[in-house]
């Protein structure tokens, strides 16, 4: 299969691995509706593909992503038509999480904020680097936990830590994710090349319907709550949209942003 068009995000195969970057450094990598509505592509399209056992995520240069682009809203006539159709796009891109049937792993290579953190916790295995940081500001922009997190975080974390993480704003650096169980590995960039992506190829080669059978395996004792709570979410998005705090929240952000460009 080929895997063309891409724009949002750089996607090449290389072997059994299928590699896609989040490609937007200008911006730190955040993502748009469109990089979304391409990770859902990838995600259904590799379903698909006999030749690929494993996806892996990962960021251009040395940021995994800065999260969602909040700048989207404000080139759109109809805000309300905007955030209905954003809000399903996205709906659907954590679906494609949940129904991918090939192992998908997060190689995380430095900060990962806000989506960036909870598309990690909807991946079967997390590594990250050393100058990961994950962090998850939905109460500083009036919003709430999104890409199934409000399920996923506290069964990985265990309540009070993703408590303290979803709705606190507090950061959870590398060591703690690791503590955790939030990713498995801890890596230096400097091992990328000579440790990491070897690893990576050689679990690619293991026996293709043992790794997505043991997958499905796994997942089949979650998967329902996983998809309710991402139903349930996107639902309250959709309120915390048309509420002043979020509103008040956007307009802060933006001013900040134009003072930082005095």
């Amino acid at each position: 299969m080929s895997y063309q068009g891409y724009k949002e995000l750089l996607v090449e195969q290389q072997g059994k691995l299928l590699v896609a970057k989040f490609n937007n450094p200008q911006k730190k990598n955040c993502i748009n509706r469109f990089a979304y509505q391409e990770m859902t592509r990838v995600l259904t399209e590799v379903n698909d593909d006999e030749g690929v056992t494993i996806v892996v995520f990962t960021g251009v240069g040395d940021i995994f992503t800065a999260g969602n682009d909040l700048s989207q809203s404000s080139k759109s006539d109809d805000i309300d038509a905007f955030f209905k159709q954003s809000n399903a796009t996205f709906k659907a891109m954590v679906l494609s999480f949940v129904n991918c049937r090939k192992v998908v792993i997060a190689l995380v290579n430095g900060p990962a904020i806000g989506i960036g953190t909870t598309i990690v916790g909807l991946c079967d295995v997390a590594w990250c680097s050393e100058t990961t940081y994950f962090y998850t500001p939905f109460t500083k922009l009036g919003l709430v936990p999104e890409g199934g997190s409000s399920y996923m975080l506290p069964l990985i974390l265990g309540r009070s830590k993703a408590s303290e993480v979803l709705l606190l704003n507090e950061r959870l650096s590398a060591q703690e994710a690791y503590q955790f169980n939030f990713v498995s590995r801890i890596f230096k960039a400097s091992e990328l090349e000579s440790l990491i992506w070897p690893k990576l190829r050689e679990y690619s080669e293991l026996p293709t319907n043992s790794l997505l059978q043991g997958k499905r395996l796994i997942k089949e004792g979650f998967v329902q709550n996983l998809i309710q709570a991402n139903e349930a979410e996107c639902k309250q998005l959709l309120q915390q949209f048309q509420h002043p705090e979020f509103f008040q929240a956007i307009m802060d952000f933006a001013s900040r942003k134009n003072k930082a460009k005095l």
